[in-house]
């Protein structure tokens, strides 16, 4: 009875083989506790308002360190847990990179072949069968959409906007010459992801199943609501701490629908910090850059205005993440946003440590900044250009 006891407490705590006593040894050596950890994730939670959050952090190239705080629902107070459904926004978008280059190492795709020329017809001629994500007949007139490879599909230079509906007609378009600079696309992802649906007569959640999720045991993770997840899943919080309503009927895309967990996805992320999913040769293309950002911020009006701040760390997009230079080698990046869905991973390979950081509350990336710094000190992630804007922060 005592044995179930404190394997019941352990589950409710999130904890997955991290004691009080372990340290993390950060990018420059220096080490911190588990215990102090603890503390300090609490204490800027509380501070800033963040109804849950949960962390991995990767030394040698393994998790060290995993734990869930705070609650999957403010309202009920229920915990989250390690392996509690967590929705990933753009985490999604890092996992289609990777299937897309295993395509790429088996000789399905080329990166930079035409994606329409591996089609029998145009893709403004096929029925769409989706709401709305497969129409591509806003096309037929557009004669630049035919240049757009899977390569800039993953560097975000194929000019599709992020989203058709941020389009004042909401129609999908290519915006620039494909490949001449970046934009970041939602739809750029999602047109990769139908012509190789069309291409290979295999959808989306099959192909993720086969190459990613089952190899590697990811059992609760799909682009696809399930089931199963009914029992334990997360919601989402505004910056008021109040309850989204859950969206269980996303159609899959490879940009935005994944649902996973920090258990699932730290199983993704130590495979790609191993090269136990891709060929190492895979991995240093994933992580070369493509295209220079020198953007003020992401999105927004800055993202139209050129700086030299990033220039240090020679800020960048490679295939699927974002990259920097560090003195610790690469650092890859991915975000995640959605509402009341804020996440972060970045990976310094040549160090073999990174960090997977999610959250159900529209504030965690008030934090980010400090949790990044105190991880495993990482003062290079450009928290401005992300918009991590701390919640202490004082403008000039």
């Amino acid at each position: 009875m005592l044995i179930k006891k404190i394997f019941l407490l352990f589950c409710f705590a999130g904890i997955t083989s991290t004691t009080s006593a372990q340290t993390i040894t950060r990018l420059d050596n220096t080490k911190v506790t588990a215990a102090a950890l603890d503390q300090k994730i609490q204490a800027l939670m509380n501070a800033a308002n963040v109804q849950g959050l949960e962390i991995a952090i990767f030394n040698n190239n393994e998790p060290v360190y995993k734990k869930a705080f705070g609650y999957k629902r403010i309202d009920t107070k229920e915990p989250i847990k390690t392996n509690t459904n967590i929705y990933g926004a753009s985490l999604s978008k890092a996992v289609f990179a990777v299937l897309v280059m295993k395509l790429v190492e088996e000789g399905v795709l080329d990166l930079d072949k035409p994606l329409q020329d591996y089609l029998p017809k145009p893709i403004y001629e096929y029925t769409p069968n989706k709401k709305w994500h497969d129409n591509y007949s806003n096309l037929k007139g557009d004669s630049l959409y035919k240049k757009i490879t899977a390569r800039m599909c993953l560097d975000h230079t194929s000019g599709f906007p992020n989203w058709r509906w941020f389009e004042s007609d909401q129609k999908i378009r290519v915006k620039f010459a494909p490949g001449s600079k970046y934009l970041y696309s939602g739809e750029g992802m999602v047109y990769l992801q139908v012509v190789l649906e069309h291409m290979l007569g295999r959808t989306l959640v099959d192909l993720m199943n086969s190459k990613i999720f089952t190899p590697l045991h990811m059992d609760r993770s799909s682009y696809a609501w399930e089931p199963a997840y009914e029992n334990d899943y997360c919601f989402g919080h505004n910056a008021k701490g109040e309850l989204y309503e859950k969206d269980k009927d996303n159609e899959p895309r490879s940009a935005s629908t994944l649902e996973t967990t920090l258990d699932d996805y730290s199983k993704f992320i130590t495979a790609v910090l191993r090269n136990s999913l891709l060929k190492p040769v895979s991995t240093k293309e994933m992580f070369t850059p493509q295209v220079r950002l020198r953007s003020v911020q992401q999105f927004g009006q800055l993202s139209m205005v050129d700086s030299t701040t990033n220039d240090a760390i020679r800020l960048s997009y490679g295939l699927g993440w974002g990259l920097l230079q560090s003195p610790y080698g690469v650092g890859a990046f991915k975000e995640g946003h959605g509402d009341g869905f804020q996440h972060y991973t970045i990976l310094f390979p040549q160090k073999k440590t990174g960090i997977l950081i999610m959250s159900n509350s529209d504030n965690a990336e008030s934090i980010f900044k400090e949790l990044l710094e105190v991880t495993i000190g990482d003062k290079f992630t450009p928290w401005y250009w992300e918009n991590y804007i701390p919640y202490n922060y004082k403008m000039n």
